[in-house]
C-alpha cells in the first residue's frame, strides 16, 4: 500500500511540474498572478451570491484560500489540476497549486471551485507550509453557463476550517476515492 501511495504522489508531482512549466513559459509570472487573482475575485463573487453570510465569515477569519480546478472522470479513473491563492488577514498572498488523481466509477468533466476559510492561524500556516491531502469524494453536478444545477456544499475540516465547494460549469457523476494535494506554487511565489 505504501508503494502505491508513493507512486500516486510521484505521479501528481510530475503532472503538476509539467503543468507549471507550460503555464510559466506561456505567460509572464505577473500575468499568471493576475489571472489567479481574477479567478479568486470571480469565485468569491459567486460564493457571496450563493451564500451571502460567507463574506462576513471570511472578513473575521485569519485567512482564506480560493481554488479552481478542472476534473475529468473517465469510467474508472479521475484526474484534476488547478491553482489557487491563500490570503491571510494582513493581505499577504501565497499562490498555490493542486492536483488530484483517483480510482472509482465516474464519467464527466467538472470545473470545480473551493473556498477554505481558516479561523485558526496555525491551520492557515500549516496549509501554506505543508499543504493537505484529502481523499474520498462522491457528487453529482450538471451545469452549463446559467443552466443546470450544481451541488454546493459547506463543510468543516476540523474545528477551525470551513470549506465551501461548488461547480462553475460541468457535467459529472462520480464516486471516487481520490487523493487531492495542495502545495505552494514555486513559480509564482
Amino acid at each position: 500500500m505504501k508503494t502505491n501511495t508513493t507512486s500516486f504522489r510521484s505521479c501528481l508531482v510530475a503532472l503538476a511540474t509539467l503543468a507549471t512549466a507550460a503555464t510559466v513559459s506561456a505567460a509572464s509570472i505577473e500575468e499568471e498572478r493576475d489571472a489567479v487573482r481574477e479567478m479568486r475575485n470571480e469565485v468569491l463573487a459567486d460564493l457571496y451570491e450563493i451564500k451571502p453570510e460567507a463574506e462576513g465569515r471570511i472578513a473575521k477569519a485569519e485567512g482564506y484560500a480560493v481554488f479552481s480546478n478542472v476534473g475529468v472522470n473517465i469510467i474508472f479513473a479521475s484526474f484534476a489540476g488547478g491553482h489557487g491563492l491563500v490570503v491571510d488577514d494582513a493581505g499577504h498572498e501565497t499562490f498555490m497549486k493542486m492536483g488530484a488523481a483517483g480510482l472509482g466509477l465516474g464519467l464527466g468533466v467538472k470545473d470545480f471551485r473551493g473556498v477554505f476559510v481558516f479561523y485558526d492561524r496555525k491551520a492557515l500556516d500549516d496549509f501554506i507550509e505543508y499543504g493537505w491531502d484529502f481523499s474520498a469524494q462522491a457528487d453529482a453536478a450538471a451545469k452549463s453557463s446559467e443552466k443546470g444545477g450544481q451541488a454546493a456544499a459547506v463543510g468543516n475540516i476540523g474545528n477551525n476550517v470551513e470549506v465551501y465547494q461548488f461547480t462553475k460549469n460541468g457535467l459529472a457523476l462520480q464516486a471516487t476515492l481520490q487523493g487531492t494535494k495542495y502545495w505552494r506554487d514555486a513559480a509564482l511565489n
